[in-house]
């Protein structure tokens, strides 16, 4: 009797760990975990495009154009800081309730604070109070944003074979090229058909209307997923803790320092890339650019040919990743990164030399595919399974603002009074700080995922 009671918990045991261990299709997977990321991108580009080209006019005084820009790039701001506040709820609830639930709210918060901005009145309407609401959906947009890559990378990288993290990682960071293509596409569109004027009126608001057929792509997706293997088994296992934020500081906050410093870099080179370099690229050096003489379309389309490179990158640094180990791979390109802020200055010297500036966006998003492609697995692994996701949304959202949330502004002061060689040297400060950051950590490529 004994024996048959022992045989059959035993097989209770097995059935109820491989009822655990189902996962959703490949296809679910990447639609889940992408398509948040593709609206993150989407969004914070869509918004950085419009606060280094239309904000300065259309929220701010123009009597000095400088210093409209500047005050428009510090909005862009806002949302990074709020994010890591959004990390801290997101990820508390994360790990206590469950993955799926947690990426839908997330998502429906940062889809409705983007639509609402193409939704505002302007300076000339309302005054100062059109720009501190225009904070304010920032500042709940970077809310949502906060509990949204965690959980993505966990959904995918928790429904991933153990020898295939990294290329399920790079699921949700093929959504940042995604994302910044579609909202380059969009902006490109739109300069093709409207002028200066009709762009100020009204063009620049479309991109954030529109953002809202991807929420609800994204919405519709993540409501039929199931909820990941990894997280069912700690609810069986009964190891879901009741204050994952206090754990992670507790016992993982080397790992979040880690984390912080492992992602930095790739902020500050996206939107010295992305954002810093556009306005740079097209703007007069009267009005805060380095007078290049590119028209805003004109920069637009090489930055869409170099994001396709992004997006190839990432997925062949994720491939060698899983091969070779993550440490490895970030590694080369910490590495790569200082040689590239010291020499890409010299690309950006002269007057609407396509070829350079070109070979400037390729190269940097080459690197940026390295860097970035490997931090979907290597950062859910720092952290325990029951509270991967608080931890590993705190050290990213904190990399937003060491990394990112001032970046436009402090490349566009520095270009403006000591050169774009001070940029360089602003890129290659973050990605030492990266280095170090790898050099203490331990290779994560083997670690058991379900602990």
């Amino acid at each position: 009797m004994t024996t048959a009671t022992s045989a059959a918990k035993a097989v209770g045991e097995a059935a109820g760990k491989a009822t655990d261990m189902v996962r959703d299709s490949v296809k679910t997977v990447i639609a889940a975990s992408m398509v948040g990321t593709a609206i993150e991108f989407y969004d914070f580009y869509a918004y950085g495009t419009a606060a280094a080209n239309y904000f300065p006019h259309v929220f701010f005084e123009k009597s000095n154009p400088t210093v409209a820009l500047l005050a428009s790039l510090l909005t862009f701001a806002i949302a990074f800081i709020a994010r890591p506040l959004g990390s801290l709820v997101f990820g508390h609830f994360g790990d206590r309730l469950g993955r799926k639930t947690t990426l839908v709210v997330s998502l429906l918060t940062m889809g409705v604070a983007t639509f609402l901005i193409g939704c505002l009145p302007t300076y000339e309407q309302w005054g100062v109070f059109a720009v501190a609401l225009l904070c304010l959906c920032r500042f709940v947009q970077g809310i949502g944003l906060g509990g949204e890559w965690s959980g993505a990378a966990l959904v995918a990288t928790e429904n991933a074979p153990e020898n295939k993290r990294a290329l399920y990682g790079s699921f949700p960071e093929l959504g940042a090229p995604i994302g910044f293509f579609l909202s380059n596409g969009t902006y490109f569109l739109l300069e093709a058909f409207n002028d200066e004027q009709a762009m100020m009126a009204w063009g620049w608001r479309v991109p954030f209307l529109l953002s809202a057929i991807l929420v609800i792509v994204g919405l519709v997706v993540r409501v039929h997923m199931e909820e990941t293997p990894v997280f069912r088994m700690a609810q069986e296992r009964n190891e879901v803790v009741k204050a994952p934020l206090v754990e992670v500081f507790r016992k993982s906050w080397k790992q979040v320092l880690q984390a912080t410093f492992l992602v930095a870099v790739t902020y500050t080179l996206f939107y010295t890339l992305a954002t810093w370099s556009l306005a740079w690229g097209t703007k007069t050096k009267e009005n805060g650019g380095g007078g290049l003489g590119f028209t805003n379309q004109e920069y637009l389309l090489m930055l869409m040919i170099s994001i396709c490179v992004f997006a190839l990158f990432i997925v062949l640094s994720c491939v060698y990743a899983d091969k070779i180990g993550r440490r490895r791979v970030l590694m080369f390109s910490s590495c790569a990164l200082v040689v590239f802020s010291l020499l890409f200055p010299f690309l950006l010297e002269g007057h609407r030399n396509f070829a350079q500036v070109l070979t400037f966006l390729c190269v940097g998003f080459a690197l940026m595919g390295i860097a970035f492609g490997p931090i979907g697995a290597i950062l859910p692994e720092l952290f325990d399974a029951n509270v991967r996701y608080s931890g590993s949304g705190i050290g990213y959202n904190l990399a937003a603002i060491v990394g990112a949330a001032f970046v436009p502004t402090i490349a566009t002061w520095l270009s403006h009074n000591w050169g774009v060689h001070s940029v360089g040297l602003y890129l290659g400060v973050m990605a030492v700080c990266c280095l170090v950051s790898v050099a203490t950590c331990k290779e994560t490529k083997d670690v058991d995922f379900t602990k």
